[in-house]
């Protein structure tokens, strides 16, 4: 979809990006906050943010209760929702085009006159409780957190954030939102029929009564290596792991795409060096790795779930074609392919309000750049397999790599399998 972007800042302080989106007959928002787990005040209250982001919708200025407001928020078929990350509390909302003053009123009141109250907070705290016992029976939820700690990121794995919800009270939810919440400290997006809005949209977004509280910095964390993770799950019927390469730096877009191809020549397809040759010899029915970069640190995650008498197997597979990689053995037609096939799947990535929307928030909520979604063709274009293959030597060669898995096998057959990733 065509589209142009313009950043802007509130008299507040507030900064953010109004994408217009010709013709669009919805309208989407993004509000975010620096305000996830790593700036909770203690660590022995960790899920506030949690818990800030799901009262957000209950009573204020305007309703007693959650169900007043979703009623009047839904009635004409909007939706909203939220989340939290270790960084950030965002909140999202998507509606039809007719009702985008009305929907953006309604999301001024539910972040600035929140009225958080002790019954909706002890309803609160039975419902994160119930959706992080949940993720208890995800393994991948379970091992992720894990291999975090080992490379040294300071946050707490789900059995230890379950017990942080009971010490939570009313004062330090409001504690928390007072702090974090305020109009320095926001960045949004509002995508959709911007042209001949803007002033409107401006002007109501001063409105919005916010402290000007300050920028918080994101946190910086001294990245190490560890020995190998080891859950214990006596159910556990198969390996279902995990593995972090890690280089102490933010990619630039380029670098993304090009480790994105390396991943899809490794595991995108039946076709794969890894994932594709894995299935081909019955290792394993699924396996994937992906790239992520946040502010300070990049991550080249691996993870799936294999039997245990395939383990070793699938292992020596990974070293192996790892090796190929580190040593420059990637043929040309394999690397052209990924390329292609970046370019196509690019080209399906914006059909949709909220997907153009979601495109900037990945760098605009962490560094606050702005990536242009025209510039990327030349950017996949212009990816050099000699420099994808520099990259993931710096990943395999940092030194920081983290490890962890859930089965019911003892801690030495997880060592072993660790150390089979020698690079």
């Amino acid at each position: 979809m065509k589209h142009s972007v313009e950043e802007i800042t509130l008299k507040n302080g507030a900064k953010g990006l109004l994408i217009d989106i010709p013709g669009a007959s919805v309208m989407s928002t993004r509000i975010q906050f620096r305000a996830g787990m790593m700036y909770a005040k203690k660590k022995d209250v960790y899920e506030i943010p949690h818990l800030v982001e799901h009262l957000a919708f209950g009573a204020n200025g305007k309703f007693k209760d959650e169900q007043a407001f979703e009623a009047e928020f839904t009635k004409n078929g909007a939706y909203h929702n939220a989340w939290t990350s270790d960084i950030s509390v965002c909140y999202e909302t998507e509606c039809a085009d007719f009702e985008w003053e009305r929907i953006m009123d309604l999301q001024r009141v539910s972040i600035c006159e929140p009225h958080f109250n002790e019954e909706e907070l002890k309803s609160e705290k039975a419902n994160v409780r119930s959706e992080l016992t949940g993720y208890m029976n995800d393994y991948y939820r379970l091992l992720w957190p894990r291999v975090q700690q080992a490379v040294g990121e300071d946050i707490l794995a789900l059995p230890e954030r379950l017990e942080t919800i009971r010490n939570i009270e009313l004062k330090d939810i409001r504690e928390h939102y007072r702090r974090t919440h305020t109009a320095k400290n926001m960045l949004f997006i509002i995508a959709g029929r911007i042209k001949g809005r803007k002033h409107k949209i401006i002007k109501l977004l001063n409105e919005w009564d916010l402290k000007e509280g300050e920028k918080f910095a994101i946190p910086q964390t001294y990245l190490h290596s560890s020995e190998a993770v080891s859950i214990r799950r006596k159910d556990a019927s198969n390996i279902t792991f995990g593995f972090s390469l890690v280089t102490p730096r933010h990619l630039s877009p380029n670098e993304v795409f090009a480790m994105n191809c390396l991943n899809h020549i490794l595991n995108g397809t039946t076709n794969s060096k890894i994932f594709g040759a894995a299935r081909k010899r019955g290792l394993v029915y699924g396996m994937g790795s992906s790239i992520a970069s946040n502010a300070s640190s990049s991550y080249w995650d691996f993870d799936g779930e294999v039997n245990i008498e395939n383990a070793e197997a699938l292992f020596d597979l990974i070293q192996v074609e790892l090796m190929k990689t580190l040593n420059g053995e990637i043929l040309d037609i394999d690397f052209l392919a990924a390329k292609s096939y970046a370019l196509g799947r690019f080209q399906m990535g914006a059909q949709t309000v909220g997907q153009i929307a979601d495109y900037y928030a990945e760098g605009y909520f962490t560094n606050e750049t702005i990536d242009k979604y025209d510039d990327a063709p030349n950017l996949i274009k212009g990816v050099d397999k000699f420099k994808m293959i520099e990259l993931a030597r710096e990943f395999a060669g940092s030194g920081i790599k983290g490890f962890a898995a859930v089965s019911s096998t003892d801690k030495a057959f997880i060592s072993t399998l660790e150390t089979r990733l020698n690079f």
